[in-house]
């Protein structure tokens, strides 16, 4: 049974670091990522954040956001972790590990409908 648990979310202020962890249990994954869901907007307008195709660690950004969160894994312990800096209001929001399974073509793309397994989430609120 695949299972991804999301954890680190919190109360922040405005220009504070946080760092998310994600347990993944139950299957060899292509690759993973973050995304998040900010308070009105529906599942399919989670916005990916960043993503690791678990073989070779290589990591993907939203370009909006690199440069202030960071992406990384422990393969030993089969986690994902977000490290999020200088965090702003605007990041308040739920977020979410997602896992697929295999890849698609030669490209490497990260959409909601291109994961397979996701977590509940964890929610993240800045203040200002």
């Amino acid at each position: 049974q695949v299972q991804l648990v999301e954890s680190g979310g919190g109360l922040v202020q405005a220009g504070d670091s946080l760092r998310l962890s994600c347990a993944a249990s139950g299957r060899t994954f292509y690759a993973m990522a973050w995304f998040r869901q900010a308070s009105g907007k529906e599942r399919k307008e989670r916005e990916f954040i960043a993503g690791m195709t678990w073989s070779d660690g290589r990591a993907y950004y939203a370009d909006s956001l690199k440069g202030r969160f960071s992406i990384s894994r422990d393969n030993a312990k089969n986690m994902l972790y977000l490290q999020m800096n200088s965090l702003k209001p605007e990041d308040t929001a739920v977020y979410y590990c997602a896992a697929r399974l295999l890849a698609a073509g030669t490209a490497v793309v990260f959409t909601v409908d291109g994961m397979d397994y996701w977590g509940k989430g964890t929610l993240v609120t800045v203040s200002s």
